[in-house]
């Protein structure tokens, strides 16, 4: 499987001429969701959920589909009548030939005058999870973590604590938009050091092809 990271928390999964993107929200670049055969949203905050471009998505492609929380769907499903497919904790599905579980349920606490919202995380094929808004814990052994790096509800040792308890192979930053290339060293370096996995960022564009361990 190959992973092509988007500016912010989009990343898109290419295995077997197939794609899936997850979360092409407006932090990301307008063509993130371009070509899609599936797509994945984790929760209706605009970083994550722009619906010009997954209607875009959509009506480029008949056979695409998407599947995301009922918040999200209700917004999308009235135009794409049998695409779109509301999910929560627990639930498993095949998108475009890439095995999907579901997990977790609410947003990352901002701040507790804010209400918590609706938040899913994605693991794909075993292998691969993007937990959104959350520092959700899949209850089973991940290769790759997509990585909160850096948000306006977590701090580094939070981060730190969380590759540590979910124990990847490797540490791969998402939802990174906010944090500035002269911080960037600091968190490479405490993340790595104190992680425990590997770690590591692409640039938005930048691609690597995700081995199975040996």
């Amino acid at each position: 499987m190959r992973i092509v990271k988007k500016t912010h928390s989009c990343v898109r999964l290419e295995k077997d001429g197939r794609t899936l993107v997850i979360d092409p929200g407006g932090f990301s670049e307008p063509d993130a969701a371009a070509g899609a055969d599936a797509l994945l949203v984790t929760h209706e905050h605009p970083d994550h959920f722009d619906e010009g471009r997954l209607r875009a998505a959509l009506e480029a492609n008949p056979e695409a589909a998407l599947w995301t929380l009922r918040s999200v769907a209700e917004r999308l499903s009235p135009a794409f009548v049998g695409r779109v497919h509301t999910v929560g904790d627990g639930d498993t599905f095949d998108a475009a030939g890439f095995a999907v579980e579901v997990h977790g349920e609410l947003h990352a606490v901002i701040h507790p005058d804010i209400p918590r919202i609706t938040n899913v995380g994605y693991l794909v094929d075993g292998s691969v999870f993007h937990p959104g808004d959350a520092l959700t814990v899949p209850g089973r052994p991940v290769d790759t973590l997509m990585l909160p790096v850096h948000a306006p509800w977590n701090k580094i040792s939070e981060v730190i604590d969380y590759v540590r308890e979910v124990a990847p192979r490797r540490a791969i930053d998402i939802h990174d938009a906010l944090l500035t290339d002269l911080a960037r060293p600091v968190y490479d370096r405490q993340i790595g050091e104190l992680g425990g996995a590997e770690h590591g960022r692409l640039a938005p564009g930048e691609s690597r092809e995700l081995t199975a361990p040996a």
